[in-house]
């Protein structure tokens, strides 16, 4: 499932992504629960098992997977049936993907963790020392966006650079988490844009003013379930700025595996549902390449990870 927050004339809700369309899953539910003439009256009950926020939807767990996944596969039945369903009170379910705004597929996670260092060929093109254990930094939630909104140029720095990375999403809680049961807490992948004020990073001699910009995380365009990507050590992953091709790699140059870093991650802190990890980015960034290429007001910025998405966004400089 390809699940998205989007937004039309109201607050992002929860939808899922189906043949170039969003379907809006909390509505869904009620009218699939209304046609099979289930007797539950409590609309609190129908909300809390698939709620309109992905974060709340992602916490309840199998129960609420397995429910969005029946109330998707009725909508679509009545689709391939010339039928367009409507809400319960006559609202529409079903919305072109064209004609909505998405916004980033977890809004308010509790932790947004991020690893440096973590390609071969990112290390090798800085002539850097492979580390001995990941190195991690944190974003703020401030710093997520979703796909098709703008990323702020910063009076800050005159250097901005992106950073293509996979993201993983947290499923299910945890801390002290085993490297052999370490993928049966991710809920899903995205596409995530680690956007860098370069020279601010190198001039702190550490790397979260550089990093933690808002606007600096676009994360998106939506949450593909794991169920999905049944190989994400081996996924193409790449990055354009407008028409040209910077970053050109696979999932298969991380030095540390995505089971590695849950496990590492959750040896100091309790990972929670929602929560997101950027994995990384591979070589071709901008100010290891030979002359330097940064981010320009203007430049459009996409990133394309194979099974996952195309993310893509645009570089804004406020006055």
């Amino acid at each position: 499932m390809r699940l998205v927050m989007y937004s039309a004339l109201e607050a992002p809700r929860l939808g899922a992504v189906c043949q170039n369309n969003v379907v809006d899953l909390n509505r869904a539910h009620h009218a699939y629960l209304a046609a099979s003439g289930d007797d539950c009256e409590s609309r609190d009950l129908a909300d809390a098992l698939v709620p309109t926020d992905s974060l709340e939807f992602l916490r309840g767990g199998r129960r609420s997977a397995e429910a969005a996944t029946t109330t998707l596969m009725w909508v679509l039945e009545q689709l391939r049936a010339g039928n367009f369903p409507t809400g319960v009170w006559g609202e529409k379910l079903v919305q072109p993907l064209s004609g909505v705004r998405l916004a980033a597929p977890v809004l308010r996670p509790r932790k947004i963790v991020c690893v440096g260092l973590n390609y071969r060929d990112h290390a090798e093109e800085q002539n850097a020392k492979i580390p001995k254990n990941p190195i991690l930094f944190a974003k703020f939630d401030r710093s997520l966006i979703g796909h098709g909104e703008d990323v702020e140029y910063p009076a800050v720095t005159e250097q901005l650079d992106y950073e293509a990375e996979l993201a993983i999403v947290i499923g299910r809680s945890g801390r002290h988490i085993p490297v052999a049961t370490a993928m049966d807490h991710v809920a899903g992948y995205a596409a995530f844009n680690d956007i860098t004020s370069r020279d601010v990073q190198f001039a702190d001699r550490q790397w979260l003013r550089g990093k933690m910009g808002d606007t600096h995380a676009p994360f998106g365009p939506y949450l593909v379930t794991a169920d999905e990507v049944p190989n994400p050590g081996a996924l193409k992953i790449r990055l354009w700025r407008n028409d040209e091709l910077l970053q050109d790699s696979s999932t298969s140059q991380l030095i540390f595996g995505i089971a590695e870093l849950i496990a590492f991650t959750s040896a100091s802190v309790t990972l929670e549902t929602g929560d997101v990890i950027a994995t990384g980015t591979p070589g071709g960034v901008g100010f290891a390449r030979n002359p330097p290429v940064f981010l320009q007001a203007g430049d459009s910025v996409r990133v394309e990870i194979d099974e996952v998405g195309v993310l893509e966004n645009r570089i804004v400089k406020r006055s």
